[in-house]
């Protein structure tokens, strides 16, 4: 029997445990001792067929009577080294799971559906050779990650170019001049390409690739979400890190300073460009890889998800000769994409437009894009001022960051330019106090702003498992109470949806991504709040009461049109 694999707590019942932990009330807890008394039934039996306890509460529950570690599976990540050991029908027959391995102590770490399963604990002991720690984990974690880790090739291709990294290691004697070459040939070439491969197959916009203490972590960020989908040896690091150097033109023996570098990747037709971020932490460096996608296009304004009022006041403002039109929201959402969409609208051969970025991320034909270069004095000022000696109809000006862009920017508008810019800031409404607060002045923004894009990124319902569901009264209510007048009027029940989780958007029921937004137009009477000092919540007051669409209030349109789920839009709106 393994060495870990302890006793129950002695005395205590899982009942007492849920008691404890205020997920039964007195009330059931009195009853289920009752019916397991008078009727013969393990307590463990009769709160399962109860169903009031959430799965993954009474799994961690059931750890702690019998004194074994819980885990969570939707936030581990796992060892490819480990899921070799057992296979896809031994795992699928035991409901367990191999997720990390340490190859010092030959210890093999497998979360159970049912951690006091002798038959199987003894069975997989004798098939690894291995000693074996178990980990509680609730049944349904441990039944997606079998379907999910053993069906994802990343695992397997990885997995094996990590023993051949192993073998090569063992077998070599590598001469420092040779490095360069070494890691060109070896194994770790393999896992670099899977590694991208994966990225760009599961529309990955970043791969975060993180030294721990005793591992090397691998994370995606897809629809806006990190995902940890692998886990490396130690081993693998330096080679890792020095071949994607390489890639990117980075010096393969600086390893105190940030360094930045790009390269392209090609998969099969698709194409991405890749910025490649390196930056030292405790445990070694760590690279974050940006993806670009080369092939696909600029999509439309209204496939990025604009419509109605906010897309109508948006064009207005576009055919405006000259003005400022400002797109606000945090970093990564979607505001460059946003810009490159109004511009491609724009573009034609009678304009000149010239963008100024940092750094340019997709080349657009007809359109001057010039990337900054502080290190020789090419700023957002600096640059700007060049660009007006250059006959320009149509500026892009990445980002508003200081005071003195921002009177550039507020100067170009005034000798006739049409100027687009990006300002961090919660909502639309927000972007005026605080283009005050970098030095613009009062009346020249009243007489030069044209209209201001707030926005966010919300992921979408994957169409292939898409459900219908009834929301709670309270969700209703809310979404009542955000919508006002916008509220469809109620024709039977109101029905929102939901995706169950499948095999085409990784068990997550979201695939793709569409933005919401707000368009505040700069009318007469916002025009003359301007030059009265108000806060934000006065401006957008005054903004919703002349027919403006708040982020919130297009995120539950979408909801309402069974585009997103409530849980999104609260997710990136809530304030």
């Amino acid at each position: 029997m393994p060495s870990d694999f302890q006793t129950p707590i002695k005395n205590q019942t899982l009942s007492d445990i849920l008691l404890a932990e205020k997920l039964l009330t007195q009330e059931q807890f009195n009853d289920i001792k009752v019916k397991s008394a008078t009727q013969n039934i393990s307590e463990d039996s009769l709160i399962t067929s109860l169903n009031i306890i959430p799965e993954a509460k009474l799994a961690e529950a059931k750890a702690k009577l019998l004194n074994i570690p819980y885990i969570s599976l939707e936030d581990t990540s796992f060892s490819p080294q480990a899921l070799e050991y057992i296979s896809r029908a031994v795992a699928e027959r035991f409901s367990l799971i191999p997720f990390m391995y340490d190859d010092k102590m030959k210890l093999l770490s497998v979360a159970m559906s049912n951690p006091v399963d002798l038959d199987a604990l003894s069975f997989i002991q004798q098939k690894t050779g291995l000693t074996i720690k178990t980990f509680a984990a609730a049944p349904s974690e441990v039944s997606r990650a079998i379907s999910e880790q053993y069906r994802q090739e990343i695992i397997g291709e990885v997995g094996q170019a990590v023993k051949e990294t192993e073998e090569f290691n063992k077998t070599k004697t590598v001469d420092s001049k040779d490095i360069a070459q070494i890691i060109k040939e070896a194994p770790v070439a393999k896992i670099v390409s899977t590694i991208l491969e994966y990225a760009v197959n599961s529309r990955s916009s970043d791969v975060h690739i993180e030294p721990q203490e005793d591992r090397v972590r691998v994370r995606y960020r897809i629809d806006g979400i990190l995902y940890d989908r692998l886990s490396l040896p130690k081993s693998v690091q330096e080679a890792l890190i020095s071949r994607i150097k390489i890639l990117s033109d980075m010096k393969i023996d600086e390893h105190r300073t940030p360094q930045d570098g790009r390269f392209n990747f090609r998969v099969e037709d698709k194409e991405v460009d890749l910025r490649i971020s390196d930056l030292p932490t405790v445990y070694g460096e760590k690279i974050v890889m940006r993806l670009l996608r080369k092939s696909g296009g600029v999509p439309t304004l209204q496939e990025l998800g604009l419509s109605g009022t906010s897309l109508k006041n948006l064009e207005t403002a576009m055919l405006r000769p000259h003005g400022i039109i400002i797109v606000v929201g945090p970093t990564g959402s979607g505001k460059t994409t946003t810009l490159y969409s109004v511009l491609e609208k724009l573009n034609t051969t009678r304009v000149n437009i010239m963008t100024l970025e940092d750094p340019v991320e997709y080349q657009m034909s007809g359109i001057n894009q010039v990337q900054i270069n502080p290190a020789v004095g090419l700023t957002f000022a600096t640059g700007l001022r060049a660009f007006l000696r250059q006959d320009p109809n149509i500026i892009l000006v990445g980002e508003i960051r200081d005071n003195e862009t921002t009177e550039l920017a507020i100067q170009a508008a005034l000798t006739g330019h049409l100027v687009f810019s990006t300002l961090h800031t919660s909502n639309a409404a927000g972007a005026l106090p605080r283009l005050v607060d970098l030095g613009a002045e009062r009346f020249l923004l009243a007489s030069t702003m044209t209209a201001i894009l707030g926005q966010r990124i919300v992921r979408t319902i994957c169409n292939n498992c898409k459900v219908s569901y009834t929301p709670l009264p309270q969700i209703v209510t809310e979404m009542k109470n955000v919508l006002g007048t916008l509220f469809p009027p109620a024709n039977g029940e109101l029905k929102l949806y939901k995706g169950k989780g499948c095999d085409q958007c990784g068990l997550s029921g979201y695939l793709g991504r569409i933005g919401i937004f707000e368009c505040l137009p700069i009318t007469d009477k916002i025009t003359k709040l301007v030059l009265s000092n108000p806060d934000s919540s006065t401006i957008e007051k005054e903004a919703t009461s002349e027919g403006m669409i708040t982020m919130k209030q297009d995120g539950y349109l979408k909801v309402l049109q069974g585009i997103t789920t409530v849980e999104e839009v609260l997710r990136v709106a809530q304030e």
